[in-house]
């Protein structure tokens, strides 16, 4: 009987599992739609953004003109933003961003250049901290879903450090969301721009739709607005430089949050999946246990009989 009721107790505990894992991952399932409704409302600002910035390209010919931000000099440090998760529960997400940015730090120290790290997230704040790693800042604490006010931080350190040439070059690693249960690791350098990086590109967007009662992704691609030249006759009010060195930093800090946008999105997705396969481990162990509690309790009974049996034959 102790080992039916331990049975018993254990089936009741996977059961309470398994309602914890599937709350936490309509929670996640929640969440992505919310970052995925962040990323449609900001790519309005986004085209805008990249249309002026196209017409005062071809305007300037910005290859001529003497920017902080399109200056290209001689690398001796780069800063790595790394951008991970404040929690667990989500597979390999944070540690294959941490394994990138790690092999990137062990590249450029082959290449004989220094590094230092930005880091958003407590994951890999824990991580490189206890490595004695080179930290120049750490963000932790943000949003599930980044706004605009917390990248603009991130955006405004990451200048500071350029403009005083404490760095040469910024590069971004984050993990670029491609559907519910895939994601990629990749570096993106922010920092210094570069003309051809400035261009309007066709993008896509993600959708979460319920399909035969499953979360599902569909991607769509949008098509962005067509690249309109100034007016040869247009009179800017502001020297066509100044504009352009207003309007870089934003643009820095619109690719920043799309980037941090990404990688929630890919962190809800990799914590969505994790949560349904320990959802479904649950129910296959409840499967298995159920079957072990027949067994046992089929057993328990036919020794009972057998003792009735035998008491009675020895009465007898």
């Amino acid at each position: 009987m102790s080992n039916l009721k331990a049975i018993r107790d254990r089936i009741d505990s996977v059961k309470n599992t398994k309602k914890i894992t599937e709350a936490m991952r309509l929670v996640a399932a929640a969440k992505v739609r919310r970052a995925q409704e962040q990323v449609t409302a900001t790519r309005p600002f986004a085209d805008a953004l990249a249309q002026v910035l196209y017409g005062l390209q071809n305007r300037l010919r910005m290859e001529e003109t003497d920017l902080p931000l399109l200056k290209q000099r001689d690398v001796k440090t780069v800063a790595l933003l790394v951008v991970t998760g404040d929690r667990g529960l989500c597979g390999s997400y944070n540690s294959s961003i941490i394994k990138k940015a790690e092999q990137r730090a062990a590249e450029l120290k082959e290449q004989g250049l220094k590094y230092t790290f930005v880091i958003v997230g407590r994951k890999a704040t824990q991580y490189f901290q206890r490595r004695n790693e080179p930290i120049a800042a750490k963000y932790t604490g943000l949003e599930q879903i980044p706004t605009a006010e917390e990248s603009g931080k991130i955006a405004d350190e990451l200048l500071s450090l350029f403009f005083s040439d404490t760095v040469d070059r910024v590069e971004l690693i984050y993990t670029r969301f491609v559907s519910l249960i895939s994601s990629k690791p990749v570096i993106q350098t922010l920092l210094p721009l570069t003309p051809q990086g400035l261009e309007v590109q066709d993008d896509e967007i993600f959708r979460l739709i319920v399909r035969d009662g499953s979360f599902q992704v569909e991607r769509e691609a949008v098509t962005s607005p067509a690249k309109a030249d100034f007016p040869r006759d247009m009179i800017f009010e502001q020297d066509p430089v100044q504009i352009l060195d207003s309007l870089l930093p934003l643009y820095i800090n619109n690719q920043l949050l799309r980037g941090l946008q990404e990688a929630a999105a890919s962190e809800l997705a990799a914590r969505m999946t994790a949560m349904n396969n320990a959802s479904q481990n649950a129910s296959d162990l409840m499967k298995t246990l159920t079957l072990s509690y027949n067994k046992a309790r089929q057993a328990s009974i036919t020794q009972q009989i057998l003792e009735v049996v035998s008491g009675a034959n020895a009465l007898g």
